[in-house]
């Protein structure tokens, strides 16, 4: 769904502009509350580089129609909101400057939908529904997948307000928003999939890692002759990490590169939703041409170089390199002020709160001569 100049008038994008620019201040201020450790800012910096990485895989829709990850969702229950906002940001800009995907006028259009829009929308209804089911990695999973879906034809409805308020050509804003929110419905599907995969697959490893999903619990069990019982008046324990943040990290940028380097190859070349309802409806007529189109990364590919595989996986793996390095700069930025303002006591209590943690998740039992302790997933 990246806006192309042109498509929306130049009073519009420079208020879009001043939305956006106010959202990532707030964000800024926000995402200080949100990093939780060191381990935070290079968590970031990677779910930005993974949702670059997986915005190059587009997927066939329907007639002819593509669509690929806006990752606000996924970005919000993995890292918070705020942080979420700055990690989309930050893949909108790396695309913008250095692969003409996505206007440098329509930044703003551009950060206001695919940024806020899904990011505010998303983690809402995740929140509300967490608040609702039962505390269990299935149910966040289940929510992740149903805001997920929401947030897509969400953005969708954004763009065609903002086209109605500043649109360049005169189309029936009731045939534009009929054709948006249709084709991106079923993107949502798509995008919903990817994200429960996603987060899913953290939540098995590393619990604590997910955001969305702090606070989750499970009840201690005992195992007596062989089976699992409750532990008598056991209070539940946070879900158990299984796996170093660093081989998470690691994993997540393998994958990443994998994605984009490879993989990438073989996503859809139909275009995107966006592209799609546009040239049906004759919204791209003032199209203007990008004004970096002559970066030598332009459209995913590295300039002179001829085979087409080489040169899209090379622009891949230049992208998430470029994008987990500034992503992961934001965050350590963000994360140095906060520490810098953060008073000593504030740090004394924080450690005094954290060991207190570590000292009541660890139990033992004995039954009847032979038990141990053990914790099912939830």
């Amino acid at each position: 769904m990246h806006v192309p100049d042109g498509f929306i008038n130049a009073p519009t994008s420079a208020a879009t502009g001043v939305i956006a620019a106010g959202a990532i201040a707030v964000s800024l201020r926000g995402a200080r509350r949100e990093q939780g450790g060191e381990r935070t800012a290079p968590l970031a910096g990677l779910v930005a580089a993974f949702i670059f990485a997986v915005q190059m895989l587009n997927f066939p829709v329907a007639g002819g129609t593509s669509g690929h990850l806006l990752g606000g969702a996924l970005a919000a229950i993995l890292v918070g909101p705020y942080t979420g906002v700055l990690c989309v940001s930050v893949v909108l800009l790396m695309q913008g400057i250095l692969f003409a995907d996505g206007g440098l006028t329509a930044l703003g259009v551009n950060i206001t939908n695919m940024a806020i829009v899904t990011t505010v929308v998303a983690y809402a209804l995740f929140r509300g529904l967490v608040k609702v089911l039962p505390r269990t990695r299935r149910s966040v999973t289940a929510a992740a997948f149903v805001a997920a879906l929401v947030s897509v034809p969400a953005a969708a409805l954004a763009f065609t307000l903002m086209y109605a308020i500043g649109g360049t050509t005169d189309v029936s804003i009731g045939k534009v928003a009929t054709a948006m929110i249709g084709v991106h419905v079923l993107i949502g599907i798509g995008e919903a999939v990817i994200t429960a995969l996603t987060v899913g697959a953290v939540i098995a490893v590393r619990p604590d890692l997910v955001y969305g999903a702090r606070g989750l619990t499970q009840k201690l069990k005992l195992r007596v002759n062989g089976e699992l019982v409750d532990a008598p008046g056991a209070e539940p324990v946070p879900a158990a990490a299984r796996t170093s943040h660093r081989k998470v990290w690691a994993a997540g940028l393998v994958a990443s590169l994998v994605l984009a380097g490879f993989v990438s190859f073989y996503a859809s070349a139909n275009p995107d939703g966006l592209e799609k309802v546009a040239a049906d409806h004759g919204i791209d007529k003032e199209t203007e041409e990008h004004a970096v189109a002559g970066s030598p990364l332009a459209d995913y590919g590295v300039e002179d170089v001829d085979d087409d595989r080489l040169s899209g996986g090379l622009a891949g793996v230049i992208g998430v390199g470029v994008t987990v390095v500034a992503g992961t700069g934001v965050f350590w930025a963000v994360r140095r002020r906060r520490t810098d303002d953060t008073s000593p006591s504030d740090t004394t209590d924080a450690t005094n709160a954290t060991a207190t943690d570590a000292t009541s998740t660890t139990a033992t039992t004995s039954t009847s001569g032979t038990t141990s302790t053990t914790g099912t997933s939830v």
